[in-house]
Parts: C-alpha cells; structure tokens; sequence
C-alpha cells in the first residue's frame, strides 16, 4: 500500500531549488575550474584545453538551466502556452550527449503549459531507465490538448528505479524521507494529477516504456 507524502510548499520548493542546482554545480565547477588554469598556466596545451573545457561547460550550463526554466520554472503565467518546438530543443539540449539519442515524434502545437512541463520532467524519469545511456522516443497519444504521451528507452542495464512507480503516483520512499533526487519524480507526479493523467511502466528485455493517459 502506498504511504501519501505530505510535503509542505516550502519543502517542495526548497528541494526543487536543490535540484536545479545540482544539474549546474558540475559544468559551473568545471568553469572555474577551467578559469584557474588560464590563471596558473604558461602552457599553450594546457591554455587550450582550459578553454575548450570552459565552453564547452558554458554551454551544458546554459542548456540545464534553460531546460530547469521550462520543467520547474513558471514558463508565463497562468493558463499559458509554450510551443512544443521550445520544448524539443532545451530537451535535446539536456538529454542528448555522446551516450543518448532523443527521437522526438511530437507536432509542433501550442500546448498547455503544465503539459508540457509535464513532459519534461517525463523525459527526466525516462533518463533514470536507462542510466548507462542509450536511445529515447517520446510520441504522442491520441490527439489535442486531451492526447496522452508515450516514452520509450532502449540501453544496456535499462531498469525501473527501485521507487520511481511510488514517488510518481505520490507515495513516500523507503524511510518516508524526500531528497533532491527523489523530489523529481515526485514532482512528476503532482504535475500529472494536476493536469488528469495518469502513469503505465512496463519494463521489457532492454526496453521501458511509460505511457501517459487520461484518467
């Protein structure tokens, strides 16, 4: 039986903040990192390679913080719109590297601002299937803004985290405690009540595939 998690707004918001700087510190940390060796060094070599280590981090910082502003931020005010050719390109932006391809089988529609923050964070907890990397789809369901999501992941050691199918229909984890890991799928969960959908994971072989629908 699942335990209902009560979670006070400002715990919500505290962890949410957590997590969105934990998806920065690494490639800020790498600019810094990278800054002190222009400081330190003499070596042409070693100028070069703080440079190209400090771009390349500038540019993986800006695509999680321009993906965390769409997944966690407001994104305009109530009732608005985002286009889901915005969506699809801070997601590849986050998702895609030398590990993991994103197949992105979406129209370009303006869709619901929830749903598509939504999908997002969906594409988060696919990343979670699949943790040594591999392929990703997302699709749609259906049809309008009532259509529902379908995400499938294919990789080597592709799993259902210990967990995830609780934190996502909103139960507690072992321990009862939230951290900032868990704290994302269960905000997926809240954003899919909030708009009236519900969760199916199966996972089969190297496979998993979550289907979205309407409850």
């Amino acid at each position: 039986m699942t335990t209902p998690i009560d979670l006070d707004k400002l715990d919500l918001a505290a962890l949410l903040c957590s997590r969105v700087c934990h998806d920065v510190i690494s490639p800020v940390g790498a600019i810094v990192n990278g800054l002190e060796v222009l400081d330190d060094e003499d070596d042409p070599a070693m100028k070069a390679f703080a440079l190209d280590l400090i771009a390349k981090s500038a540019k993986q910082a800006s695509a999680r913080l321009q993906f965390a502003r769409l997944a966690f931020g407001a994104a305009g005010s109530a009732g608005a719109q985002i286009d889901t050719s915005e969506a699809e390109k801070v997601a590849r932006g986050f998702i895609e590297d030398d590990r993991t391809r994103l197949s992105w089988g979406l129209p370009r529609v303006l869709a619901p601002k929830n749903k598509v923050k939504l999908l997002l964070n969906l594409l988060i907890v696919a990343t979670s299937t699949i943790p040594r990397g591999g392929h990703m789809s997302v699709e749609a369901t259906g049809e309008g803004d009532e259509g529902g999501l379908r995400l499938m992941t294919e990789g080597g050691y592709s799993r259902i985290p210990p967990h995830l199918v609780e934190l996502l229909n909103g139960g507690a984890p072992e321990g009862g405690a939230l951290d900032a890991h868990a704290i994302q799928p269960h905000y997926t969960g809240l954003l899919a009540r909030a708009t009236g959908y519900g969760f199916d994971l199966v996972h089969e072989g190297e496979r998993v595939t979550i289907r979205v629908e309407r409850v």
